[in-house]
């Protein structure tokens, strides 16, 4: 579809229209400027902001693709539950473990041999009323000093409670890994399904590279973002609620305190992810739209070096980079505010706690090893709150990166084949050749700019019809009609007898075979190339396309023949040798109507020569379309159509219209007259 839409673009450069404007219901993604599509190597870098959606609704929507995994987010939430319940008791057999110590150094240097009640009588009677107070709130014996068996048990108990914390977070991690990478696989085989429904008119309106940073970059970045989000969430929540309860059975008035924390955290985060969420989603449309920059420039590599155009390309790359840098440096910087001002204020608190607890310890109210329990419990308390905060900036990027992926799943899609035509595949053009007839076909990109208007036209069997015209007029449209890459406005298109709307898109597609200008090739073998015109052809058919196309003479020359593996876009072959490949395909394929659009643009001419007799057989008995600007090519052309502002204007063949001294011999004198004189 994209060599389509390159062709699209291609006719489309003369007469100003949009593909897209075509319904004025539905509104369009801005083209970027210098042209349709991407544009060529310096243009397309003035994309309008779009506006994002809200972080509320984007980040619902953003969850709601965890639905299919609700048993194992369950499971996830009952293993943190038990994690997280033994490492917040983790910090009170520890405050035990102190206590023991406290009681067993106090104890030490206590008379021994008296009981406890009788050294706190002493100590009241000598006017000491906060030593008896603090030693009767211990459990000791005068003289005994630390008991090392009890301590000893603590120590151990506290250990194996850490240690199956930590098998359990692990195991949780584990799971809550599978959980994310589902998610994200049924995102991207979504987003992969949804391409391929997308109509060719959303491709000539966005950047290649903006495309394919939606598809990779951002759905990264939502990954990582659950991943992470996901699992700091589930741990700081329940930590927050468990350590609250901890504290609260410990001294209430100290949890009082500890309580502060919430609403200042909540108001400091709200007030900093407030201002860098917006940053965040500059920064991956930023992202996006360099990446479509160094997409272009790559492309056009070749071109930018000839024109001298160097430094225009890097002071475009470095102005864009700016941005990215100014963007991201902004969301990061304010973002990372959140995690030092949540500190500031755990530190506040954990002197509060700290002044009030030893005043209790002092009274006799708590113990020490309370209070050392309840400072560990405050630590716990607000490191999940300040976790909490921090995530904001990763959850606030992700749900930028989100935006844009969902953005992309909610494109208008192209219509899709009613059941009874799908019902009927595979039946409707039993024992056709492809006889083509257009019946007052109207169709235009912009409704307030016609193109085409009751076109008529019948294409017999056998027949080659050759398609010449300015650039603008609208060859290329009529062919991706046939396809029906657009719908018509009016008229209709018949394939033997057919109408090609009554049949899915797919079964009709089987039925052609196109060679474009533009030729494409994938990272694989010649073999694999030229046999993904029918993937079922064998060894042999693979072979006869290539010899018939003249393919086989330079592959048998290759040390590796057709297990030759082409190169990104096959840039290990020539121009030519690429233009031969893809006219093997189109061979293999062998489709009832044949459509070459400047086919043999990029051959010699003697090479030109041999593929017009390959093509003349494989044009026998089918119906075939030439689009040529090259008038020698088409020559021997049964029928010639001669197409100025989408009507034709002239239709015969060669000798006839060259003997009427109409448009076609004007265009034909144009190529092959003397140098034009001064317009």
């Amino acid at each position: 579809m994209s060599t389509s839409s390159r062709a699209q673009r291609a006719e489309q450069t003369g007469t100003g229209t949009a593909p897209g404007a075509q319904r004025p219901d539905v509104v369009r993604i801005p083209r970027p400027a210098g042209g349709p599509g991407r544009g060529g190597p310096f243009a397309g870098m003035n994309v309008p902001a779009e506006k994002a959606l809200n972080f509320g609704p984007s980040a619902r929507r953003l969850l709601g693709e965890l639905r299919p995994e609700r048993a194992w987010l369950a499971l996830v939430l009952a293993l943190a539950v038990v994690s997280v319940a033994f490492s917040v008791t983790g910090p009170r057999l520890l405050g035990e473990g102190t206590n023991l110590i406290f009681a067993g150094v106090v104890s030490k240097n206590l008379p021994a041999g008296v009981s406890k009640e009788q050294v706190i009588a002493g100590l009241r009677a000598s006017g000491q009323n906060a030593q008896a107070d603090m030693i009767g709130a211990m459990t000791l014996t005068p003289g005994a000093g630390i008991d090392f068996a009890a301590l000893a048990n603590v120590l151990l108990w506290a250990l194996a409670l850490y240690v199956l914390a930590s098998a359990f977070g692990w195991i949780q991690a584990y799971v809550l890994n599978g959980v994310v990478q589902r998610t994200v696989y049924r995102l991207r085989e979504r987003i992969e399904a949804k391409i391929h429904r997308l109509p060719l008119r959303y491709f000539d309106s966005i950047q290649r590279g903006e495309l394919l940073s939606r598809v990779t970059n951002d759905v990264d970045n939502i990954s990582q973002s659950l991943q992470q989000s996901i699992s700091q969430a589930v741990t700081s929540l329940l930590t927050v609620a468990g350590v609250l309860v901890m504290m609260f059975l410990l001294s209430p008035v100290l949890a009082l305190i500890a309580l502060v924390t919430v609403p200042l955290t909540l108001v400091t985060t709200a007030l900093i992810a407030k201002r860098s969420q917006k940053l965040f989603v500059a920064q991956w449309k930023h992202t996006g739209e360099l990446n479509g920059q160094i997409e272009e420039t790559y492309t056009g590599h070749a071109l930018v070096k000839v024109f001298g155009r160097q430094r225009e390309v890097e002071e475009r790359f470095r102005q864009k980079n700016a941005e990215l840098f100014e963007a991201s440096f902004g969301a990061q910087f304010i973002s990372g505010l959140i995690m030092p001002a949540l500190t500031f204020i755990g530190n506040l608190v954990y002197v509060g706690v700290a002044v009030v607890g030893a005043l209790q310890v002092a009274s006799g109210a708590m113990q020490l090893g309370d209070v050392q329990a309840f400072i560990q419990y405050s630590r716990q308390f607000t490191q999940p709150l300040a976790q909490l905060g921090s995530m904001a900036n990763l959850l606030q990027s992700g749900v930028a990166s989100a935006e844009r992926v969902f953005e992309l799943l909610d494109e208008e899609e192209q219509s899709s084949d009613p059941a009874s035509v799908v019902a009927a595949s595979g039946r409707s053009f039993d024992g056709g050749r492809g006889r083509l007839v257009f019946e007052n076909v109207s169709f235009s990109y912009s409704p307030d700019k016609p193109l085409i208007s009751s076109l008529c036209l019948v294409a017999e069997p056998g027949q080659t019809v050759a398609i010449v015209g300015p650039t603008g007029a609208g060859k290329t449209t009529l062919v991706n009609l046939m396809m029906r890459f657009y719908e018509l406005d009016a008229g209709r298109i018949t394939l033997d007898g057919v109408d090609v709307t009554s049949v899915p898109r797919r079964e009709l597609r089987s039925r052609m075979g196109m060679v474009l200008q533009d030729t494409w090739l994938f990272g694989g073998t010649i073999r694999d190339n030229i046999a993904y015109g029918r993937p079922s052809a064998s060894e042999a058919e693979i072979v006869e396309a290539a010899q018939a196309t003249y393919v086989d003479r330079f592959v048998r020359a290759l040390p590796e023949g057709y297990d030759t593996v082409l190169e990104d876009e096959g840039s290990n072959v020539s121009a030519g040798e690429k233009q031969l490949l893809t006219i093997a395909r189109a061979f293999l394929s062998r489709p009832s109507v044949l459509i070459l659009d400047e086919a043999t643009s990029s051959v010699d001419t003697r090479t030109e020569l041999l593929v017009q007799k390959a093509m003349s057989a494989l044009r026998s008995d089918r119906t075939s379309f030439v689009i040529a600007h090259r008038l020698s090519t088409i020559r021997d052309a049964d029928l010639i159509l001669v197409l100025e502002a989408g009507q034709i204007v002239e239709q015969g063949t060669h000798a006839s219209l060259l003997s009427a001294g109409g448009a076609y011999a004007r265009l034909y004198e144009a190529q092959f007259a003397a140098p034009a004189a001064e317009v």
